[in-house]
């Protein structure tokens, strides 16, 4: 492992670089949003009118903390390492995306915003965006790939039933990427009374390093889980990446402990030799998208190649730069998962555990049967078990050729 110049806490600098990855590369127009939220951000994270309502409605809202759970019956399936998940998928509202918005939503109170907007892929946290504004009142609107629309309905009939008005972009193919964009487009106009969550670790500092944090809840949790459980670390921490926040928070409590190995599992589609995949870092190159210089899918003229997953929370055509970062230094590996092993493993996790995994965990699964032969018996690993199947039945059923 290449050791990085400094302690992984010192990161991001005062730029919003992690080494060369991260900071702050937008218009003009929207530098005083930017610098506002930075500011505000500073301010009140260590005060009590931010902790001490975070902290309650973690426990009373969310349901914090999150089980940690023995798969044993998966654990014998692959035959090698105890598997353990970090169970984020009982979360209100199905998914990690929560303990994001909900800080971001009470920094937004205190800034005086009285309108949210955010993006979404899979929904799942455009789902946890507008609850957390219905929780408090605030209008929400959510922007969401037509595409995508098409694919989570599920999700779009909850966030229309919080209260939230949901924008199907129609721009590009329809997904992730271009609601990021009309979102940025939309906080442009309406910088003075306009708050934007964003969903994961990437876009403008603060962004990446602010999202880290408040998910870096899941990794503090499980790290002393695992000791109050089994009286050790695992051996290795797994997580599916598209943007990478699910990851970066089960990672960074552990950015230290260089005996627990980080494995992040990117979106592979139909293969990393195909153009259809969403594994930027392995099938990527560095450049600048949505605010922040990250490895990207992109072509020999620096366009943007669209990203493709069965997954909708998996087909960012991007990565996080704090996963950048590590991925450059040797401190984290990215492997990959395919359409069809996604697939398999949904089903294997239903039937084996009675847990129905979301698409975007099931990625994360696939890789975790080959660590665990890896491994062997006397191996430990732990992995986010990032968000609950509901949303997907019915797209894994069309992919599957199950009439219902």
């Amino acid at each position: 492992m290449t050791t990085a110049p400094n302690a992984f806490s010192s990161y991001p600098d005062a730029r919003g670089m992690f080494g060369e990855y991260g900071g702050r590369f937008v218009a003009e127009t929207l530098m005083p949003n930017i610098l506002a939220l930075e500011k505000a951000y500073a301010a009140y994270r260590d005060k009590p009118e931010f902790t001490e309502p975070f902290e309650e409605l973690s426990r009373d809202f969310i349901g914090r903390p999150s089980p940690l759970y023995f798969a044993e019956r998966l654990t014998e399936e692959f035959g090698g390492a105890k598997i353990w998940f970090k169970r984020d998928e009982l979360n209100h509202t199905g998914a990690h995306k929560i303990n994001n918005c909900l800080g971001q939503v009470l920094l937004a109170r205190l800034m005086g915003k009285t309108r949210i907007i955010a993006e979404t892929g899979a929904g799942q946290h455009g789902v946890a965006t507008a609850t957390v504004a219905a929780r408090f009142g605030i209008p929400c609107e959510v922007f969401m790939g037509a595409h995508d629309v098409e694919r989570q309905s599920p999700n779009v009939f909850r966030m229309k039933l919080l209260g939230a008005k949901v924008h199907a972009v129609t721009s590009g193919r329809g997904t992730l990427k271009d609601a990021m964009n009309e979102a940025l487009r939309d906080w442009v106009t309406n910088p003075d009374d306009t708050f934007y969550v964003i969903g994961t670790v990437a876009g403008p500092h603060p962004y990446p390093a602010m999202v880290r944090d408040f998910q870096s809840v899941i990794g503090r949790e499980a790290r002393a889980q695992m000791l109050g459980r089994i009286g050790r670390l695992p051996d290795a921490a797994v997580a599916c990446i598209g943007g990478g926040s699910n990851a970066m928070g089960l990672f960074h409590p552990f950015l230290e402990d260089e005996s627990v190995r980080l494995i992040g599992v990117e979106a592979a589609g139909k293969g990393v030799d195909t153009p259809d995949h969403a594994a930027s870092l392995n099938g990527g190159k560095p450049g600048i998208l949505h605010g922040n210089k990250t490895y990207l899918l992109q072509d020999d003229d620096g366009q943007i190649v669209e990203g493709h997953s069965i997954s909708a929370g998996l087909d960012y055509p991007g990565i996080g730069p704090e996963h950048a970062f590590l991925h450059d230094v040797g401190r984290a590996e990215y492997r990959h998962a395919t359409d069809a092993e996604a697939l398999e493993m949904f089903q294997i996790c239903s039937k084996l555990e009675g847990i129905i995994p979301a698409l975007e965990p099931a990625h994360a699964l696939a890789r975790v049967r080959d660590l665990a032969k890896e491994l062997g018996k006397d191996g430990v690993i732990l992995m986010n078990m990032c968000g609950r199947g509901d949303k997907d039945v019915f797209s894994v059923a069309k992919a599957l050729g199950v009439e219902l």
